[in-house]
């Protein structure tokens, strides 16, 4: 089949296939060889966090010293994002009668991952990294029926001004890269959902954001976290990780490294996380990926087929339990971004999987039941093609869907 596919020999190739049952490499090609992982990298932070995190994710540290409740975040992602509804940290503000400060020193890195591509920040897969990140760090934006704009979190509504001269066909709405500068043309035809953007972050801005949600001052300090500090726990752990597979969500991947490194010490970095899962989980490939952030935004990023392969089956060997695995992976034919990528066989899918795509880059990596009822987990990576991405999808959803149906 990769001999005579005409497609995948216009570019560089890599794949290996494992058959879990004789516990032996089936086939490879250029399986040793470092490709740009993109989104597959997502499956290296997604064992992280089965590896250190508990069934909950922890959401905020705190201590109390005579009237005062102080804080620090963890870099857990879900406070007020997406379809996430757990209230329990704002609750917890809410309802105590202490004065209030927050800590926001405990991140160390930069807003971006190493190797980003700045030239995305209006992107909303693009958010910047924080330690408290509320809603997800992005504005959401609307046009009212009354011809306006809505914005949420309404904080920010004040920072959207109408420019005459805007014009763009990319954009309905721009931010100045340094500030909180929201620009929009005098005209939008489109009423409803217009644009997601990511705002500029500061430990003001959370501050105020978390005043507005809990109606309550908060003051900004700068202490180290006491021996004695508590822990609030926020979303289902497999929620979150369901999340970020299921739809590829950067901001999650990213955050949930940061959320990683709080549970080892208070200084939340990705450098720090990244290495130690290396040296403590991943040691029989370590020496072999080169590994920058949590989601696969970056190209400097570089795995092979077969450490990739390594990878999920140590996720099998952990998880251990085909139905969960199974429900946290996209699923071919009927959810995440293999819904139409793949024809369910039956009704059934067959190959569950983690996505990865960027500009001439598209590789799968993830789990094959055959017809014979064989467990298969591949890799299968494409970079420098210059075909569209579908085709290049179309063509190893055939590849894969004839090993299901014929091994």
């Amino acid at each position: 089949m990769f001999e005579k596919s005409e497609i995948l020999n216009e570019h560089f190739t890599g794949f290996s296939l494992f058959d879990q049952d004789k516990d032996k490499m089936v086939f490879e090609q250029n399986g040793s060889k470092h490709f740009i992982p993109a989104s597959n990298t997502k499956t290296y932070t997604f064992y992280t966090a089965l590896e250190m995190l508990g069934d909950s994710i922890p959401a905020l540290k705190y201590v109390t010293k005579g009237d005062s409740l102080i804080f620090w975040g963890t870099g857990d992602p879900t406070l007020a994002y997406s379809t996430f509804k757990s209230n329990k940290v704002l609750d917890f503000l809410k309802k105590s009668d202490k004065k209030l400060f927050f800590v926001a020193t405990n991140y160390k890195g930069n807003f971006y991952g190493a190797g980003w591509n700045y030239d995305d920040y209006l992107e909303d897969f693009q958010p910047e990294m924080t330690a408290f990140p509320v809603e997800g760090n992005t504005a959401k934006v609307y046009k009212n029926e009354a011809g306006g704009l809505t914005v949420k979190p309404s904080f920010l509504q004040p920072f959207f001004k109408v420019d005459p001269n805007f014009i763009s066909e990319y954009y309905l709405i721009k931010r100045d890269f340094y500030t909180n500068q929201f620009t929009y043309p005098s005209k939008i035809d489109k009423t409803g959902y217009l644009q997601e953007i990511p705002f500029k972050t500061s430990p003001d801005l959370t501050i105020s954001l978390l005043e507005e949600k809990i109606d309550k001052d908060i003051t900004l300090i700068d202490i180290p976290l006491p021996k004695d500090f508590k822990i609030i726990y926020s979303e289902k752990t497999d929620d979150v990780l369901r999340k970020m597979m299921m739809v590829s969500d950067n901001f999650i991947a990213e955050q949930l490294l940061l959320v990683c490194a709080s549970t080892l010490s208070n200084d939340l970095s990705t450098n720090t996380i990244i290495e130690y899962s290396k040296d403590n989980f991943m040691k029989e490939f370590a020496n072999d990926i080169s590994w920058v952030d949590g989601s696969g935004l970056s190209r400097y990023n570089l795995f092979t087929p077969n450490s990739s392969i390594s990878l999920l089956k140590k996720i099998s060997n952990k998880i251990n339990n085909d139905e969960r695995l199974h429900s946290l992976f996209p699923a071919g034919g009927v959810s995440g971004t293999l819904k139409r990528a793949y024809k369910t066989d039956n009704d059934k899918p067959f190959v569950w999987a983690k996505t990865g795509t960027l500009t001439n880059v598209y590789n799968q990596c993830g789990y094959i039941i055959t017809r014979k009822g064989q467990k298969l987990i591949y890799s299968f990576m494409n970079n420098n093609f210059r075909k569209t991405t579908d085709e290049i999808r179309t063509e190893m959803a055939r590849i894969i869907t004839e090993i299901h149906n014929k091994y």
